[in-house]
């Protein structure tokens, strides 16, 4: 069974490894995961060290790794070029996209990824985060919190 190249879209076969006609590494795909159910278990928040938001890692592929929040959007993805970048085949490459909101806090947008993104258990296209939230991305879950 082939595929097609999503560069020079010429048939590919579906196990390989580079488009044998373009030369194109085929990164591989997203895998499918299940979202965590939260209900019987409390995610306790520690108190950052700064005035600013965070996102940090409380399960998953590196657990306790922080991420600080600025005034500028951050895109979030398994691709090395995002600025939360997520190494795991259950986060799309482009997954989601955090920005900064007038008057304060943040907003998370899922960006077409294949498995969404989960605030609170909740499938979300677009969410205001509020300190303690935790967010689900692929096989991640982070936890938002404000200085």
């Amino acid at each position: 069974m082939s595929t097609v190249c999503p560069v020079c879209s010429n048939p590919i076969e579906q196990d390989a490894s580079f488009c044998p006609h373009c030369g194109f590494k085929l990164l591989g795909s997203t895998q499918q995961f299940k979202p965590v159910l939260l209900a019987d278990e409390t995610i306790e928040p520690e108190v950052p060290q700064t005035q600013q938001a965070e996102l940090r890692v409380v399960r998953g592929p590196q657990t306790g790794v922080a991420f600080q929040l600025g005034d500028r959007g951050l895109t979030v993805g398994r691709s090395p070029q995002c600025d939360i970048f997520l190494n795991d085949m259950t986060v799309s490459r482009e997954h989601a996209v955090i920005e900064p909101v007038d008057g304060g806090g943040y907003v998370i947008r899922d960006e077409n990824s294949f498995n969404g993104v989960w605030v609170s258990n909740d499938s979300i296209d677009e969410h205001r985060l509020a300190s303690g939230d935790i967010i689900q991305i692929g096989a991640f879950l982070l936890l938002y919190q404000e200085g």
